[in-house]
């Protein structure tokens, strides 16, 4: 199957997640990305941060986050080298950064400097706050983004701020450059013109809050009560949770309290009828189903659950769930190998035309399309 952007080039300027993780999806879906590097050093992401697990020298995370992609090693900072990529950057139809708006104007990589070489290119940017904002040069990483725009304050139970533990911010912003750079594209095939497509990890952390987040614009601006027991998402009540069980752990998301513990034979929260209860004295409805659930499986309440049609599901870790069968359906794993060392990761999570989407061309090494693209 063609894939929908082959035959489209990617300049790809970005490091560590949020602007590797867009190209990732671009390239998963058929663009030639080219992704430029320090000599010698490469992308800051291939050794220096990252889980512990090394393949090749190169953290692992780097693995996964940027196979299928070509490198090319240029010192940005030498105006010699630069001028180097002018026929890549007048041929790219999209071109990547996320480096600090200063540090992009003093290479000469700004909008205005590109457009001036290639008008039609759309020119994707990803900073951490946005390029005018107060913020604009405090460090833009994914677990201080998380705390200054109020993501902590949705997760865990009672006062204590917890984070979500994958790089949400990095992630959801590379999710949102590369549908504006698909808009970018479709703008530019109707009116022949290019475009500057930003977004930042504070921006893309603040929208997919929208939910806990309207309500506290829309309610007083007061803060929604964090429930001290199974804490888990403000704007849902009890039973919503993960709860223990004797054999391991179960989420139970809305339901009726009074309805679920009739199922349950948990009488201590049939008398909560009032829908207010469930948020006001959410803290004592789940004590209560705590100390019930503990009892009895996980597997022996997901057969009384499940029959009565109450949203509930075992709570896996990663050993649980790669030996399920619903998992092992997904097909979602694929295996790459560099330099004889085989991997497994994830692919794409998009289907088209009843075709996934996978991408078997492993992590280029530093430079090493240099000759290719006659650098």
């Amino acid at each position: 199957m063609e894939k929908p952007l082959e035959g489209f080039t990617i300049l790809d300027f970005s490091q560590f997640l949020a602007g590797p993780f867009a190209s990732l999806r671009l390239a998963d879906l058929g663009a030639e990305v080219i992704k430029v590097e320090r000599p010698g050093i490469g992308d800051s992401y291939r050794r220096n941060h990252g889980p512990a697990l090394k393949l090749n020298g190169d953290n692992a995370a780097f693995y996964y986050v940027n196979r299928g992609k070509n490198s090319i090693s240029v010192d940005l900072k030498n105006s010699q080298d630069r001028e180097k990529l002018l026929p890549l950057l007048r041929r790219a139809d999209v071109m990547l950064i996320n480096f600090r708006p200063d540090a992009t104007r003093k290479l000469g990589l700004d909008y205005e400097s590109v457009r001036a070489e290639n008008p039609g290119i759309v020119y994707g940017e990803i900073t951490g706050y946005g390029a005018d904002s107060p913020w604009k040069d405090r460090p833009g990483q994914d677990l201080l983004v998380q705390g200054y725009t109020g993501a902590c304050y949705l997760n865990g139970s009672g006062p204590d701020p917890v984070p979500f533990g994958v790089s949400v911010a990095d992630e959801f912003s590379g999710m949102y450059l590369v549908q504006g750079i698909l808009a970018g594209l479709y703008h530019k095939q109707k009116t022949g013109q290019g475009c500057k497509v930003e977004t930042s990890l504070a921006e893309a952390m603040i929208d997919i809050e929208f939910e806990n987040f309207g309500a506290f614009l829309n309610s007083g601006r007061e803060l929604s009560p964090r429930s001290r027991v199974n804490g888990v998402n403000p704007c849902h009540g009890a039973p919503y949770g993960i709860y223990e069980t004797r054999d391991g752990s179960m989420a139970l998301a809305m339901t009726s309290v009074p309805e679920l513990g009739k199922l349950l034979g948990c009488e201590a929260i049939v008398c909560y009828e009032k829908k207010s209860d469930w948020f006001d004295r959410q803290d004592e409805i789940k004590l209560a189903l705590r100390e019930h659930l503990a009892k009895e499986t996980t597997s022996h309440w997901l057969e009384i659950l499940e029959a009565a049609d109450i949203w509930c599901a075992p709570v896996y870790n990663w050993e649980q769930l790669t030996a399920d069968e619903g998992f092992q359906a997904l097909d979602m794993l694929q295996t790459i190998e560099r330099d004889g060392t085989a991997f497994e990761t994830t692919r794409c999570p998009i289907k088209i035309d009843g075709t996934y989407l996978k991408n078997m061309r492993p992590v280029p090494k530093i430079g090493e399309h240099n000759q290719y693209y006659g650098i």
